[in-house]
């Protein structure tokens, strides 16, 4: 309780008991920079559930809209001093929320320099701005074709104050202002400017994402986006090669592991150690990969996704929660595909499974046969 009550202090300073029981307290709360009256009645028992919150007509005003999670809050914590750091930082996100609904709008000039901004960088590379003007989408076209945008979050001191950038980028994106002499301009130019040269910096990435994409009947994910670094390739029925690329170095080795029965990726998996000296940065990821696994994968042009897709020998569906079957029994009569998660509900509602550490023994739903399960922390 001492512990309780000294962090309790700690954290709210100017909030102090006004009995020696310790059932009222009084004081003030603080959130940037200002500090609110307010008063807390504990029941004898001094359960949270049954306190009353007694506010100043400040604190009350801010806090409008917020009631119903004040009194959920009060609900479920624990102790005041947990309730009160949660109240805490439901004040700070309706001061802020307040500042934004009734910050000024910003100064006529705003608007015709960046109107200006735009005029210079050309019309045709704005795909949208909204009504304010506080959020813009450019967008520009790689040596490939490739076509790519950036949102730019503009706040009411722009051009004094630089702009958030969201870009579908692989890597972090961060662009600086660097404003030139007698170029009013060169605020938004110098940003789209980075864009562009971070865009020519990722061509060769996306130039072998998207050769992966194009010549090989890619699992996961269905719809890649341009950040998206990972593919899931089919390689034959129930067999599949999940590689990561390195952005800055598209072409070099891939992180790599197999997904099926041992039977099959185990040989797999001896041919890339033995091969990987024959590697060929000069080469594209792809024809090194056939290269170093000595395979051709699966054409799309002949053949259908469904003929590498089999539906979970558990829920009968392909997709659970995003994830597809990865887990398939080594019995090479049977090659059942499992989603990891339905095969370790079955296997552990079995009483003749057992479990070391994260493996579980058990057996096939579909032939009996022995079935080992390694619980990993991907997502599948």
């Amino acid at each position: 309780m001492a512990v309780t009550e000294a962090s309790l202090l700690r954290q709210c300073p100017l909030l102090l008991p006004q009995n020696r029981s310790k059932t009222v307290y009084e004081g003030f709360i603080s959130a940037q920079g200002r500090d609110f009256h307010l008063r807390v009645v504990l029941p004898e028992d001094l359960q949270l559930k049954n306190a009353r919150l007694l506010c100043s007509w400040q604190l009350r005003t801010i806090l409008n809209g917020y009631h119903q999670i004040v009194q959920q809050r009060m609900q479920h914590s624990p102790d005041l001093m947990s309730f009160m750091m949660e109240l805490k930082m439901l004040l700070e996100v309706a001061l802020k929320n307040r500042q934004e609904l009734y910050a000024p709008p910003p100064p006529p000039q705003f608007y015709s320099s960046l109107i200006e901004e735009i005029g210079t960088l050309g019309w045709d590379k704005l795909v949208y701005v909204d009504t304010c003007f506080s959020t813009i989408k450019l967008k520009a076209e790689d040596a490939s074709g490739r076509e790519h945008l950036i949102t730019l979050k503009l706040k009411a001191k722009y051009p004094a104050e630089s702009p958030e950038c969201f870009v579908d980028f692989p890597v972090p994106f961060s662009a600086s202002r660097t404003p030139q002499v007698n170029s009013p301009q060169s605020s938004l130019i110098s940003i789209y400017s980075q864009f562009l040269a971070a865009i020519e910096s990722l061509k060769a990435f996306w130039d072998v994402m998207d050769e992966i994409d194009e010549k090989t009947w890619v699992l996961e994910p269905e719809k890649p986006p341009r950040c998206a670094t990972a593919r899931r390739i089919a390689l034959g029925n129930n067999v599949s090669i999940n590689i990561e690329v390195d952005p800055r170095y598209p072409t070099m080795l891939p992180e790599c592991f197999f997904l099926g029965a041992d039977h099959v990726v185990k040989p797999l998996g001896i041919k890339l150690s033995r091969n990987i000296h024959l590697w060929d940065p000069e080469n594209s990821v792809l024809q090194n990969l056939k290269d170093v696994l000595e395979i051709d994968f699966p054409a799309r042009a002949i053949l259908e996704k469904s003929d590498f897709t089999m539906d979970c020998g558990i829920c009968y569906a392909y997709q659970l929660d995003g994830a597809i079957p990865d887990q398939v029994c080594d019995n090479s009569q049977c090659g059942q595909p499992f989603h990891q998660i339905c095969l370790y509900e079955w296997l552990r509602g079995l009483l003749t499974s057992r479990q070391s550490f994260n493996i579980i023994f058990g057996e096939c739903p579909y032939c009996s046969k022995p079935i080992t399960l390694k619980m990993s922390g991907r997502k599948h």
